[in-house]
């Protein structure tokens, strides 16, 4: 790893350096941000001691990064326009996430600070949109094309019906308990099992699941909101050292003639669909591209970009063999292909099966420019791993006692870990950013009601006021230093 830092100038090294050190600060803030959404229930019902539950939460956590690959981290990445991506810089990518980082860890830390249950998610979503906005105002560029919206309105409908879910979910699994077994001791508090039953600890099965549900809520976080960091340092990586980041390295020759057979059959593909798609690819045209300096996607231009990557990647068998100038353009080309690929997956007129076939293709388009190296995730899960082991209790009062106007019972803190885990669980799979914080306060709000144990009006409306301030706020402050960035690296 160390030589793909030697031959730096040594302001570009240190940039590199505080840069990754940003990131980490980010996913360690985060980690003990977010902690307490994990063990909040454990600790509050006495499932586990603070301790414990912490130290295993942060290997549950270690473990979700690890193993969580990085659907959500380009997820996260995509947010930004593709000509942003292709054509940032190592002065503008500095300022890029030094600025929403900046701004993700001022309001992370704020949150924290203050024990309100704020979502590192939204932050750093807010934070990613005002960079984008602020790069299309400083560039003349339409709003409209400032930020990746079709991306921003998948994530954000995910974030919106996500906590909308885990309150009706976590209402319901609670429901069916009381149902099932409406005397069991499971629906006591931690106060009234002391009090009547003269017991510190929850009956074993509902302790058993109370602490395999947290750690199972920890695993989920570490997979979901870890990826999020190891977005970011590719972002810095990129942006800093394209040469040796832009594609991976480590890719196989199998690897390298999967892009090339997807290339090819992507053609093929459009050919196949000429009809429907001859006019808005414009194919068999020759299209004059008006081109001013940088380098644009245009659907239009893909017959060329198709014929411009083939030839690039003919007889390469390694990437190591490419120049750094062929190794940007190979990127360049990707992921100008995929975003293309997927404006005509959604076009009318294209059936089902062929729109799965472009799926499939896209997958084997994108394999060599969406990567992380080991060293990379690592560092992350370590950062996160670490973080979740501090500055746990400013939220865990807050979950166990401060959301319903009665304390939390046992079979509430089950049923909102459970519906937590499974909900973050399926995002993951579908490669959706969420809020642990989100779904695990509206499952206890969820529960509280299903309980009849009302709520605490103060502290819903301030949760409530951080879940609605989060993005304006994340991206007002992050368009700010980017725009004080530019304008700094302009003068």
């Amino acid at each position: 790893m160390i030589d793909l830092f030697s031959g730096l100038d040594a302001w570009v090294l240190v940039s590199l350096l505080l840069a990754l050190a940003f990131v980490l600060a980010f996913e360690f803030i985060n980690g003990f941000h977010d902690t307490a959404n994990a063990v909040a229930t454990v600790i509050y019902t006495k499932a586990m001691p603070p301790h414990l539950a912490v130290f295993f939460s942060g290997v549950f956590n270690f473990l979700g990064v690890l193993l969580g690959g990085v659907g959500v981290a380009y997820a996260i990445v995509h947010l930004l326009p593709v000509e942003l991506l292709i054509n940032v810089n190592t002065g503008h990518g500095l300022a890029m996430v030094f600025s929403l980082l900046a701004a993700a860890i001022t309001w992370n830390l704020g949150t924290w600070y203050f024990g309100i249950p704020a979502s590192s998610s939204h932050t750093l979503i807010g934070s990613i949109l005002g960079v984008g906005l602020a790069n299309a105002l400083i560039n003349d560029i339409p709003l409209a094309d400032g930020v990746n919206w079709q991306k921003a309105i998948d994530i954000g409908a995910s974030l919106v019906f996500s906590p909308m879910a885990g309150f009706l979910v976590a209402a319901l699994v609670l429901l069916v308990l009381k149902w099932w077994r409406p005397l069991s001791k499971m629906h006591k508090t931690p106060d009234q099992r002391r009090k009547v039953d003269d017991k510190k600890h929850p009956p074993f099965w509902n302790r058993l699941v109370l602490v395999i549900s947290a750690m199972a809520v920890s695993f989920v976080h570490g997979s979901n909101d870890g990826q999020k960091g190891i977005g970011l340092i590719m972002l810095v990586l990129i942006g800093i050292m394209p040469a040796q980041f832009v594609l991976d390295l480590g890719s196989t020759t199998y690897q390298i003639e999967r892009t090339r057979d997807a290339t090819l059959h992507l053609n093929q593909f459009y050919q196949r669909n000429h009809e429907t798609l001859g006019e808005f690819l414009a194919l068999g045209k020759s299209v004059k591209d008006d081109l001013s300096g940088k380098f644009r996607c245009n659907p239009q231009q893909t017959e060329p970009t198709i014929n411009a990557l083939l030839s690039t990647l003919k007889g390469v068998s390694d990437y190591h063999s490419l120049t750094a100038d062929h190794r940007i353009e190979v990127r360049r080309y990707l992921l100008c292909l995929d975003d293309t690929a997927k404006k005509v997956g959604k076009l009318p007129g294209l059936d089902s099966r062929e729109k799965s076939d472009l799926d499939k293709l896209r997958k084997d388009l994108t394999a060599t420019t969406e990567y992380a190296p080991f060293w990379v995730i690592l560092a992350v899960a370590l950062a996160l791993g670490l973080g979740t082991m501090v500055g746990w209790k400013r939220v865990v009062l807050t979950i166990g006692e401060k959301i319903g106007k009665q304390g939390m019972t046992y079979a509430q803190g089950m049923s909102a870990q459970i519906t937590t885990a499974t909900m973050i669980g399926f995002a993951n799979i579908f490669a959706l950013p969420v809020s642990t914080t989100h779904v695990l306060s509206s499952g206890v709000a969820g529960t509280m009601v299903a309980n009849k144990s009302g709520l605490q009006g103060g502290t819903v409306k301030t949760i409530l006021m951080a879940w609605i301030l989060t993005l304006p706020a994340t991206v007002g402050l992050s368009a700010g230093l980017f725009w004080l960035a530019s304008k700094a690296l302009g003068s």
